[in-house]
């Protein structure tokens, strides 16, 4: 037997029919809910008649559904409410105090110093922003016309301080700087204070070198008298030098035992003191070895010095009149390995064995390897540097031993230039007015006075 739906099972079960019907009255009562709307009607426009039909008169347009009742019972909008928006930051008030701005002294117009004095701030103050504003002009050719860029500096002080001071650099000469201060409390600034206008200039003088300037003069009048003293034939005092004496007796030690001498310049280039002054130092030394006709080696460690050595000797034999004995093989170029230069210097000690060895100019380590090399042939030797590390290498080593500024003496101590004598008799008095015034500062010291000081110390 066929089956229908609404038949009930031989088995005394249920069927689906209960369920089945709940389901359709379901849907049937939420239909009306959700259903859209007719579509509304163009009343303008008149339904077309069918053939053979009288025209019906005109009658009103049918009135539009109400279709409230099929609305659904709950609708969302589809704007969100907008977020409220934090209310503003109070300003604080303007800051009061003494601000100002001038030109920075001692500059070439680049600085202007900024002082900011507070007079009075909320107890919430945390600071102080300064804010200074320059145009600079644009970097161009001169028919070129580019606009100025602006050159802003910005800086914080903490609230701490009763007068605050910096010095703004890196401006352009002769262009105004506007300055102002604002107060800051955590997030919160102020309005800018009063601005204030400065224009940097260059000084011609710089007023914190005065003392330098005097010092400068009195030496430069001290020249002047001892070179004109020394001109005129006056006998200028020059202590004796125990080195410098021994160079006369070392040169005619060798003539009278008929070896050579040998005279190192240094390892140092041309530009070290140091070399200078052994090479002064060279001019009288060939200057003796050619009026005895004694041999003279000079080995170098650096070209340039090696060409100037060989001027200084050819030089040295001409004026005595003896350029026949001058040998351009004496005055020669080694090596510009430091010490592979010692080694052939040593080797040169070893094989011509001189009387008289000259270790004048700047040396470092081989100091010492050169001068026992030539202590242990037995030659007279006359050490001289600057280099504080290798004096006492040279003391123990050498004969004479020129110590710091006994070597830049040696010039003007065996030389008869007024100039350089002056220069020395004028070294000589500044250092002991140098001295007296240390003497002097140390007694007005010890007496509570401060009035060298104050005029010693250069102006801020």
């Amino acid at each position: 037997m066929t089956r229908t739906l609404f038949s009930q099972q031989p088995s005394g079960g249920f069927t689906a029919q209960p369920l089945l019907w709940s389901v359709i009255l379901v849907l049937a009562l939420a239909t009306p809910l959700y259903a859209e709307a007719p579509a509304a009607t163009d009343s303008s426009a008149a339904p077309p008649a069918s053939a053979g039909s009288a025209a019906s008169p005109a009658s009103p347009p049918p009135a539009a559904p109400d279709t409230s009742a099929r609305q659904p019972a709950l609708r969302y909008s589809s704007v969100t409410p907008e977020a409220a928006a934090p209310p503003p930051m109070p300003l604080l008030p303007p800051p009061t105090g003494i601000l100002s701005a001038e030109d920075a002294p001692n500059d070439a117009g680049k600085a202007i110093l900024v002082t900011w004095r507070p007079q009075s701030a909320p107890d919430d103050l945390t600071g102080y922003r300064l804010r200074a504003e320059q145009l600079k002009p644009a970097a161009g050719k001169a028919n070129e016309e580019k606009p100025a860029t602006p050159y802003v500096f910005e800086h914080s002080w903490p609230a701490n301080q009763e007068e605050y001071r910096i010095v703004i650099e890196k401006l352009v000469p002769g262009v105004a700087v506007n300055v102002s201060v604002q107060a800051v409390a955590g997030d919160r600034y102020s309005e800018p204070s009063p601005v204030q206008i400065a224009v940097p200039k260059g000084n011609w003088f710089h007023t914190g070198k005065i003392p330098v300037g005097l010092a400068l003069a009195v030496f430069i009048g001290f020249l002047l008298i001892f070179v004109q003293k020394s001109r005129s034939g006056a006998k200028l005092f020059v202590r004796k030098i125990a080195g410098l004496e021994a160079v006369e007796d070392a040169v005619g030690r060798a003539t009278e035992m008929g070896r050579s001498i040998l005279y190192v310049p240094g390892l140092s280039s041309i530009s070290d003191v140091a070399t200078i002054a052994s090479l002064s130092i060279l001019a009288p030394v060939a200057r003796k070895a050619a009026t005895y006709a004694t041999k003279l080696i000079v080995p170098n460690r650096d070209p340039i010095v090696f060409t100037v050595a060989r001027e200084v000797v050819k030089t040295s034999f001409n004026q005595v009149g003896r350029p026949d004995l001058y040998d351009d093989n004496s005055v020669f170029f080694i090596t510009d390995s430091q010490f592979g230069f010692a080694a052939a210097v040593d080797g040169i000690i070893v094989r011509e064995r001189p009387a008289t060895n000259f270790f004048l100019g700047m040396f470092w380590a081989e100091s010492l390897v050169m001068a026992e090399t030539g202590a242990a042939t037995g030659a007279i030797q006359i050490a001289g540097t600057d280099a504080v590390n290798q004096i006492p290498f040279f003391i123990v080593s050498c004969d004479y031993t020129l110590m710091g500024e006994e070597l830049y003496a040696a010039s003007a101590y065996l030389g008869t230039e007024p100039i350089l004598l002056g220069t020395l008799k004028a070294q000589d008095a500044v250092k002991l007015l140098i001295l007296g015034v240390i003497i002097l500062g140390v007694v007005t010291s010890l007496v509570g006075s401060t009035a060298l000081f104050d005029i010693l110390r250069p102006p801020q």
